[in-house]
C-alpha cells in the first residue's frame, strides 16, 4: 500500500477488516446420501455420533436440497450459485467428456481467494471429464491453492486407493479408506500447510458411500447381525461421520470452531432401489432415488454450525438447495456476488440463524435432468406446490408437499388453474434457462456428456 494513503487512512479513521475478523468456511459433501441415512434424520441402524453431535450445534435442515439428482451437476451449482443447465454441467461427467465448470464461471473459491481467504480442496471433483488435463480448467483453475481429488469415484474403491491427484501430480497408493484419508489431508493442509495469517475456505467431497464401497471392518462390526452388504453400506456411512469428526476434531484443536461457519450436505439421493447390492442407502421414506425429480432423488441431509450466530440444537423447516451456498457463504464473508449474471440462489443465512421463517428468493427452486426417470425430465417448487413434466411438458404432475412430502397424491387433475400457472411458470424459466446456458445438451448425449451413438 502506498506509505502517504496508509497515513490518511489512519489519520481520518480508516481501515481494512483484519484476517481474524473474516470468518473461515468449510464445506462438506458427501456422495449418494440419502435423506434418511443419518441417525439425526431418523434411521433406525446407522450409527452417526459426529454429525448428531454436530446438528445439535446448529441448525438441522428439514427440507434441504440438493441442485440436481446426480452429482457433477449439484457440485457445479454449490461453486457457482447459478442453476446446472445455466452452468453448462448439466449431467454427470464421464471420464474424457467434453462437458465441463468452464472458467467463465466464476466460482466460489475463486472470489474468496481474490478476497485474501486460503482455499483448499480434498476429496471427489467431478467437475471436468478431462481431469488433471490442461485441456480444461482443473481445481486450482477455479481458485484453490491447494487441492487433492480425483475425477469421480475413488478407485479402484474405498480401500487403499490409487487415483488421487495433488496440485497437479499422482499421489500413487494410499494406505487406508477414502473419507479418512480425505479427513487426514484436510487436516494436514489446516495444521502445517495454509497460511495462518489468512482466512480459509475449505471444501471436503468425500466418496463415501457412493459405489464402489468398501469400508473398513471397525466400522461394519455394529452390524455384524446384517448381511454383508447392508454392512458395507451402513458402516461406510459411519466411515463417512468418522472422518466428518475427525475434521470437527481438528477445528476445536486449533481453537478454529468459533470463527468457523460449516456446513454438511450431499449431493443427491441414494443409489439404485435399496434392495440389494450395496445400494442401501435411505431415502427416509421419500419417493424416488436418486437421479429422481422426485423428493427422495434431490431432498438430501442438510446442517449448519456457526457459533454465536446460529443457535445450537434448532430445526429449520425453510427450504434451502445448493446453489444457495454460493451467496450465503459471499455474505457470511462480506464479499459480493457477480453483478452481471444471473445467481439463481439465495443468502439463506436469515433462515439458517431463525430470523425468516424461508429465504427471499428471486427465483424458484428448479431442477432439470435429461435422465431422470418416469419421463419426468424437470421440476419447479414454489411455497409448497411442486410441478414434475417431462421434457416437452406433455406428462405434468403437481404435489402439495406440505401435505404430502411423499408424493402420494397427484393433485394435476384436481388443482387445474393452479398447474396451468406453474407449469407457465416453469416453461419460462426452463427457456430462459436453456438460452443462458452452452448447448451440451442438445449436441451430446446424457451419458456424461458421450456423443449420442447413431443407431
Amino acid at each position: 500500500m502506498n506509505r502517504c494513503f496508509a497515513v490518511f487512512l489512519l489519520v481520518f479513521g480508516f481501515s481494512f477488516p483484519a484476517a481474524a475478523d473474516k470468518p473461515n468456511i468449510v464445506i462438506f459433501l458427501a456422495d449418494d446420501l440419502g435423506y434418511g441415512d443419518l441417525g439425526c434424520y431418523g434411521h433406525p441402524r446407522i450409527k452417526t455420533p459426529s454429525l448428531d453431535a454436530f446438528a445439535k450445534e446448529g441448525v438441522r435442515l428439514t427440507q434441504c436440497y440438493a441442485a440436481s439428482a446426480v452429482c457433477s451437476p449439484s457440485r457445479s451449482a454449490i461453486l457457482t450459485g447459478r442453476t446446472p443447465h445455466r452452468n453448462g454441467v448439466y449431467t454427470w461427467i464421464a471420464e474424457g467428456s467434453e462437458v465441463h465448470l468452464r472458467t467463465s464461471e466464476i466460482a466460489l473459491p475463486k472470489l474468496l481467494k481474490e478476497a485474501g481467504y486460503a482455499t483448499c480442496h480434498v476429496g471427489k471433483w467431478h467437475l471436468n471429464g478431462k481431469f488433471n488435463d490442461p485441456a480444461q480448467p482443473q481445481p486450482g483453475d477455479h481458485g484453490y491453492d491447494h487441492w487433492m481429488a480425483t475425477q469421480n469415484n475413488a478407485g479402484p474403491s474405498h480401500k487403499n486407493p490409487t487415483n488421487f491427484v495433488r496440485n497437479g501430480k499422482l499421489v500413487g497408493k494410499l494406505e487406508g479408506f477414502s473419507a479418512p484419508l480425505v479427513a487426514d489431508e484436510a487436516v494436514d493442509w489446516l495444521t502445517t500447510k495454509r497460511d495462518k495469517s489468512k482466512p480459509f475456505f475449505l471444501a471436503v467431497w468425500t466418496h463415501e458411500p457412493h459405489l464402489p464401497i468398501e469400508t473398513d471392518l471397525e466400522f461394519q462390526k455394529p452390524f455384524a447381525d446384517l448381511g454383508e452388504d447392508l454392512r458395507q453400506h451402513h458402516g461406510n456411512v459411519s466411515q463417512l461421520d468418522h472422518a466428518f469428526g475427525k475434521l470437527m476434531k481438528s477445528l476445536d484443536e486449533q481453537k478454529l470452531t468459533d470463527t468457523t461457519f460449516v456446513f454438511f450436505t450431499s449431493d443427491n439421493g441414494p443409489e439404485g432401489d435399496g434392495t440389494k447390492n450395496r445400494t442401501r442407502g435411505s431415502a427416509g421414506g421419500l419417493r424416488g432415488r436418486k437421479r429422481a425429480m422426485y423428493e427422495g432423488g434431490i431432498r438430501v441431509p442438510g446442517m449448519a454450525r456457526w457459533p454465536g450466530q446460529i443457535k445450537p440444537n434448532t430445526t429449520a423447516d425453510g427450504k434451502v438447495v445448493g446453489s444457495d451456498l454460493f451467496p450465503t457463504v459471499l455474505g457470511v464473508c462480506g464479499v459480493k456476488p457477480p453483478a452481471d449474471r444471473v445467481i439463481d440462489g439465495a443468502d439463506v443465512l436469515p433462515l439458517l440463524t431463525g430470523k425468516v421463517a424461508n429465504a427471499d428468493r428471486k427465483v424458484p427452486l428448479y431442477w432439470r435432468l435429461n435422465m431422470a426417470p418416469n419421463n419426468l425430465y424437470m421440476a419447479m417448487r414454489d411455497g409448497d406446490w411442486k410441478v414434475l413434466a417431462s421434457q416437452d411438458f406433455s406428462k405434468v404432475e403437481l404435489y402439495d408437499l406440505k401435505a404430502d412430502p411423499k408424493e402420494a397424491n397427484d393433485l394435476s387433475g384436481k388443482e387445474t388453474e393452479r398447474l396451468a400457472a406453474m407449469t407457465k411458470r416453469l416453461k419460462e424459466l426452463n427457456t430462459e434457462i436453456e438460452k443462458a446456458g452452452p448447448d451440451w445438451w442438445k449436441r451430446l448425449g446424457d451419458n456424461g456428456g458421450r456423443p449420442v451413438k447413431k443407431k
